[in-house]
Formats: structure tokens, sequence, C-alpha cells
């Protein structure tokens, strides 16, 4: 045993005065007395015969698979289509994310949760420990409600804060995975999935820090999938219910969260009018199918939840559907990959197959985070290491801008940022302009290893070309990144305003300390970013 995990396993045996702990696996006994409010019996009705189906009756009946998406391109209208879809349900919801934030905008998301849940819709939500810090988060009281049911997926058993990282280092394998999936199911019939998770640095465009992101809502066939993956995490024995946290068990807790529900209400009474308003709004557009849907065929894929318990090397050789997926959307392009990629870190065998593409003819198009833009230094450091290579093979390479006024305009009709700062969140790809790929997975590491994902993927000409054509938008305000003489990275790009192109050397927006701190993470293994 090494002296790194005998230093942590002491720390760990310390006593520590009302230090709370919870179970790891729904197996432990602590749980056997727990009986599920929300069963399979729930969902034994017939979701084409829901409302919400009812009104595109004619479109999911003309073929077999066939289902319709709409892209979702700023984050109002992100969170709008969210709240219209639950008012809209009536049988069930289910919610399962990364990040839950807790803030403004994720307690006005679960308020319409419990009021779908108030008029008798089953609601399940599924959380990640890490992603969420679930102890403290007001969702986890809702868990009291007759008709929500809360899980927590892959947790970390101590709970005091002066133990709970120390816990890493003996069990790092699981710990250090992440349940990553993005999905909002709503009658087993409508889904959004992409890289949104649930926090007011997703939806509301006046955030110090906000992330530029990109959702599809599906309608139809394709949903069943997405429902089938849940409940494959939702009964994991790795998923723990929420009444095994003390914090979530609180009566006053719960009571206190209704009563902000109300105070809310009273002190925005001339804003919750307004926001109403939107949402009814919204439920027009839909049920009158004003909602821009393309129809097609698709597939909904997702990494299994056994991914957070393989060992180091099982992960690293781990290829599931995704990956083989992906792999075999690249063999098949013949012209053109556009891909927008919040996090690119391809790896060698990446690297090889895309210079290999582009050699044959297939042209790429990327889209990431520049220095300044990015929330993850390390992972700019490693996307460097393959920048060059790219571009000298031909494909064109763009990084975002940082600047709020530069983002995706009117002419785009994505009026989203306010923002100071804003960091790309998309992970989203098209395929010779006809098949889409978005979800919850980026192209590095972490996704393909370690995270669990998952993606849809959608052959339908029409949707192609809205989500290539938004990328395309995207380049326009993002930096053009190509080699000088002595083969360095030279940024060009226009703000708005600007008569003619900015040339810099060096990363636009960026501080010597920031360069500094990027080349010092850059000592991080890839592998970890």
């Amino acid at each position: 045993m090494n002296i790194i995990k005998r230093i942590s396993m002491c720390v760990l045996a310390l006593p520590l005065i009302g230090c709370t702990t919870v179970p790891t696996t729904a197996r432990d006994k602590s749980l056997n007395n727990y009986v599920a409010k929300i069963t399979a019996q729930d969902f034994l009705y017939d979701p084409m015969q829901t409302p919400i189906a009812q009104y595109y009756k004619t479109e999911l009946s003309s073929g077999d698979d066939v289902s319709g998406a709409t892209l979702i391109d700023d984050g109002l209208s992100a969170f709008v289509i969210r709240a219209a879809i639950a008012r809209m349900a009536t049988k069930t919801i289910d919610l399962q994310t990364y990040i839950y934030s807790n803030d403004f905008t994720s307690k006005v998301l679960i308020a319409e949760l419990k009021s779908a849940a108030d008029r008798g819709v089953k609601v399940r939500i599924l959380l990640d420990d890490y992603g969420t810090k679930s102890d403290i988060v007001d969702v986890m009281l809702l868990n009291q409600h007759p008709n929500i049911e809360v899980k927590v997926f892959n947790t970390v058993r101590t709970r005091s804060k002066l133990l709970y990282y120390p816990q890493f280092l003996t069990d790092f394998n699981r710990l250090n995975s992440r349940m990553h999936n993005k999905l909002f199911i709503v009658d087993n019939i409508a889904y959004i999935t992409g890289g949104r998770n649930v926090g007011s640095n997703y939806f509301y465009p006046e955030t110090a820090s906000n992330f530029s992101d990109t959702d599809v809502l599906f309608l139809g066939d394709m949903t069943k999938y997405a429902t089938t993956s849940f409940d494959e995490y939702w009964n994991h024995h790795l998923s723990i219910p929420a009444s095994a946290f003390p914090r979530a068990r609180t009566k006053r807790g719960l009571k206190k969260l209704e009563r902000n529900f109300e105070q809310l209400a009273r002190d925005s009474a001339i804003d919750a009018t307004r926001y109403n308003r939107i949402i009814a709004h919204a439920m027009h557009e839909f049920r009158y199918k004003h909602f821009d849907f393309s129809w097609g065929r698709g597939k909904f894929l997702a990494d299994p939840p056994e991914k957070v318990e393989m060992t180091m090397a099982e992960k690293e050789a781990y290829r599931g559907d995704i990956i083989r997926a992906l792999q075999h959307l690249w063999d098949k392009t013949k012209h053109s990959v556009y891909m927008s990629a919040a996090y690119f870190v391809p790896g060698q065998g990446g690297l090889e197959h895309i210079l290999r593409e582009e050699k044959s003819g297939v042209h790429m198009t990327i889209i990431t985070n520049s220095l300044a833009s990015t929330n993850a230094p390390t992972v700019y450091a490693k996307w460097e290491k393959y920048r060059k290579q790219l571009i000298e093979s031909g494909a064109d390479v763009y990084e975002f801008m940082v600047s709020a006024e530069n983002m995706r305009g009117k002419e785009h009709d994505r009026e989203r940022k306010q923002s100071s700062f804003s960091v790309m969140h998309s992970k989203t790809m098209v395929f010779d302009d006809d098949i889409s790929w978005i979800g919850s997975f980026n192209l590095d590491p972490r996704s393909a290893y370690y995270n669990t994902e998952n993606v849809a993927i959608f052959e339908s000409k029409k949707f192609a070309d809205k989500l290539r054509d938004m990328m395309i938008g995207d380049t326009k305000t993002s930096w053009h990144v190509t080699l000088d003489q002595d083969g360095d990275p030279v940024w060009t790009g226009m703000r708005p305003g600007d008569e003619k192109p900015r040339v810099y050397h060096t990363a636009p927006d960026t501080s010597i300390f920031r360069r500094m701190w990027k080349c010092i993470t850059n000592l991080v293994p890839e592998k970890f970013v």
C-alpha cells in the first residue's frame, strides 16, 4: 500500500463528532426498508395518448421510428421550453443532471416540477453527487412530496467537509467518474438533451459567467430509449434514495422551501405575471404546432452506469456505443464535419483519424474555447498540443471569443448574452450536412474514459442544415486560428464595430498570469483532464 493511501486511511479513521455518512450502494443494509414511491406501474400508459403527443399525432403517425427535433440555441428559450412542457405533463417527468446549482433559476424550475407533482404527475429526479453537492440543495427536500422521488448517483460516503476529499484517494477510480448525463423527459414522449445542466449560468444571460450552450427538444419514438437509459441509472445500485440523507428528511426544511416559493411569488408579482404569460405563450405555440420541428429518424445512446465502477485499465480500454457510433459516422462521412466542442482533446488516435479524414477530402471545421473563454485551462493546454497539426492538415480552427458583445447576434436569432464572461459549452457535430450529433459527450479523455455520457444522433437534412448554420454563425464571432511562417498560431477576428480584422500573436483577451497558469496546468497528465 503506497504512502498516500496509508495517510488518507489514517485521516479517515480520525473520530469526528457529528460526522454524517450515507450509503454508497443501494445494497447497503440501512436501505433494507426503502420502498419506492414511483414504480414501473406508473409508466403503464400509452405516450401517444398524452396531450403532448396528440398535438403532433399526424406527424408522429407518419411512419415507424419517426421523431421530431427542434433546436434550442439560447438559454432563456431552453428554460421556457422546459417549464412549458412540464406544465403540459399529465403522467411523468424525469430529470437527470450532473449539476444542480441551487440558485434562483434552479429553484424556479423545481417549483415547476413540484407544481406538476401537485396535480398528480410522477416526478423522478436523479442528481450526480459530486456535481450537485447534494446535501445542501433544495431539490433534495422535494423527496418528501408523495409524487416526487429524488436519488443521488455515485455518492461520497462521509459528508464532513474535512473528510470529503481525502476519500477520493482511497476510492479514486469510482469517485473520479461523474454521471455527466443530461435529460429532461416528459410523458415518455418528449425529451430535451444537450449540454445544459440546471443553473442560472446555463439559462439566464445576465449572470457574471454564462455558458453558451445548445439543446434539442425531441418528440416521438426516440424518447422511449432515453427513458430506458434513465431507468437503468435510476435502478442501479449506485443510485441512493434522498431519504438516506439526513438533511433531505427535515420537515422544517421543506416548509421553509415552500414558504420561499410563496414569498418569491409575492415579492415578484409583476415579474411572475410576465413569466407566466411567457410560459403560456410557449405552450400555445406548441399546441398550435408553431414549433420549428424537423422530422426524421434517430438514435439515443448512453454509457451504462457500470462504467463508473470499471477499473482504470477497463475504462481506458472501454469502447462503448457512443465511441463506436462516432467512429462509424466519421468512417462513412465523405465531404464535411462541423464540430462545436467545448473541451476538445482528441488524443493521438482521434488526431490520426481526423488527419486521415482531412487527407481523404473530408473537410473539418472545429470550434472550441479560447484560453480566455475556457473554464478549464488544463484542457486548453492539452488542446494546443493538437491544434497545429489540425491546421496544417487543412482543417479550419476557431476559438470562441470571450467578449459578451460578440456573441451570436440577432441575425441568427440568438440574443443570449449580457454577461461579462462567456464559456462555450456546446457538444454538437454535423456530418455531411445530413446527420446531427448532440448531447453531453465532450471530445476529451474524461468523456471517453471516466464520465458517463449520452448523445442523440438524428438523421434529417433540414435539422442538420439548421445546426450547421448555427455553427457557421459562431465562427463569425470566434477567432480564426491560423499559422504564421514560423508555424506559430495567429488569431484573427472582428468585434462589433471593427472596420478591419484584429490580429493577435498571443492568446487574445488573456493576461500573462492566465498564460502562465495554463503552462503550469499542462503538467497534469492528459488522461486526467
